[in-house]
């Protein structure tokens, strides 16, 4: 009996040892337990905390899109106003056009985007031969775009003009890395003033001026004089009043007038049924270059004359100032009133002006060979050079200093691949390309 209570008493010990470590075991996990618990307060009050945050963060957003929403009414509230107001001047300009009994023989749209000092002295030079024949002309500024000084200074001659506002928010695409997007914003101004002017307001003919030209005294007369001949003659398709070879030393006849397979641009007027043909496939951008491709201009041709009616001082502009030194700032603007009323311009008809010109190019002297400027200085009366090709051509202007470039065939100013110009005047030159003469009807001499 005392050997089994020995026994016992042995077994007790590691089973105490045993209780203790389990205690032990169950001591650590509970300190453990009782860690992560306290952990997952702390994560759960930071949760909690950033939720608040979240929620404050929210409700700031939320107000910030409610302030921004009333801003938004208060802007479209604003354009809505200033478009009631737009909309009103023009009302009031066009009541003072239909309120007069004449019928407005061209509206005049000087087309504007953000040169407030460009536009300021081009509306002066206009409103000083305007004023007296506002009923025959009634002027409009149309604007590209938003600028602000612009839109100002177009707006401080409401009672004698009408505004006009082109926005467009539509992104450009060129079709080709590295164009000027301006070309192609300006394609899309001018077709969305023209059809303005030609369909809503329904004038018969419009006159295009640039925010940075000025006009002569005849501008007005010269126009009026060409309509008819652009309502008669259907091969017209166009009036101009700019000569890209218009230098000071190139020109010399005031009354002169001639017939031109290449658009010149640069103040032109147009009729309403040339536009209704051309607005529906207008270019996305170059729209100058475009009217002279034969594809658009089928064959027809344009009026210019030999004195500029026009003066352009835009050095500054998309082109860059391109050409303007050599080509634009030497321009002679004509500075004398011809009386275009009383002047017989029935010669410029198609059925009379192929042989008027050939009669003034055929007593032309023909002139060869090398030096051809020193020739022609030395030669008494108007003088014909003949040029082979393109690359001719331009050795050959490029003697004379006139306009060297060609577009679709054509070089600027040319009638039938003559181009005729003022060589220590009065004295003409013609240079002749190599089939004019057949096509005018002159025997090869």
């Amino acid at each position: 009996m005392a050997k089994l209570s020995c026994d016992f008493r042995y077994l007790l010990i590691p089973a105490a040892f045993v209780f203790i470590y389990v205690q032990m075991r169950l001591f650590a996990t509970q300190s453990e337990y009782a860690d992560r618990m306290a952990e997952a307060v702390d994560a759960e009050r930071h949760c909690t905390s950033q939720m608040r945050l979240l929620i404050d963060q929210i409700s700031m957003q939320r107000e910030q899109i409610v302030a921004l929403e009333e801003g938004k009414k208060r802007k479209d509230q604003e354009c809505a106003q200033l478009t009631a107001l737009v909309h009103d001047l023009e009302k009031t300009a066009l009541q003072r056009i239909t309120d007069k009994t004449q019928v407005p023989m061209a509206a005049v749209v000087i087309m504007a985007c953000n040169r407030a000092d460009y536009l300021e002295r081009t509306v002066a030079s206009v409103l000083k031969y305007q004023s007296s024949v506002a009923s025959k002309y009634p002027l409009f500024i149309s604007q590209d775009g938003s600028d602000p000084n612009v839109k100002t200074k177009a707006l401080s001659y409401y009672n004698q003009l009408t505004y006009m506002q082109h926005i467009d928010y539509d992104p450009v695409h060129t079709e080709r890395p590295g164009e000027l997007i301006a070309y192609y914003k300006i394609a899309r101004h001018y077709k969305w003033a023209l059809d303005e002017l030609f369909s809503k307001h329904n004038f018969d003919r419009v006159i295009i001026l640039e925010d940075d030209m000025e006009i002569a005294p005849d501008f007005f007369d010269y126009f009026e004089a060409a309509a008819a001949l652009l309502d008669k003659d259907k091969s017209i398709m166009a009036v101009s009043s700019w000569n890209d070879n218009g230098q000071k030393q190139f020109v010399h006849d005031p009354y002169a007038l001639y017939r031109s397979d290449f658009f010149p641009g640069l103040g032109w007027m147009l009729t309403k049924s040339t536009w209704n043909e051309l607005s529906p496939k207008w270019p996305k951008a170059y729209w100058d270059d475009w009217l002279r491709l034969n594809d658009n201009h089928k064959g027809r041709q344009f009026l210019r004359p030999e004195i500029c009616r026009t003066y352009n001082f835009g050095e500054h502009g998309s082109s860059m100032g391109q050409f303007f030194q050599k080509y634009l700032e030497p321009i002679k603007m004509n500075d004398i009133k011809v009386d275009w009323k009383s002047q017989d311009l029935s010669y410029l008809m198609e059925e009379k002006y192929a042989k008027y010109f050939a009669d003034i190019l055929k007593m032309a002297k023909p002139v060869r060979g090398t030096d051809l400027a020193l020739k022609t200085s030395n030669i008494e009366g108007d003088v014909r050079i003949q040029y082979i090709d393109q690359s001719d051509f331009e050795n050959i202007a490029r003697q004379f200093g006139v306009f060297e470039e060609w577009k679709d065939g054509v070089p600027r100013t040319a009638y039938k691949g003559v181009v005729v110009f003022r060589y220590h005047p009065p004295r003409r030159v013609f240079l002749v390309g190599p089939d004019s003469l057949q096509q005018l009807g002159i025997d090869n001499a």
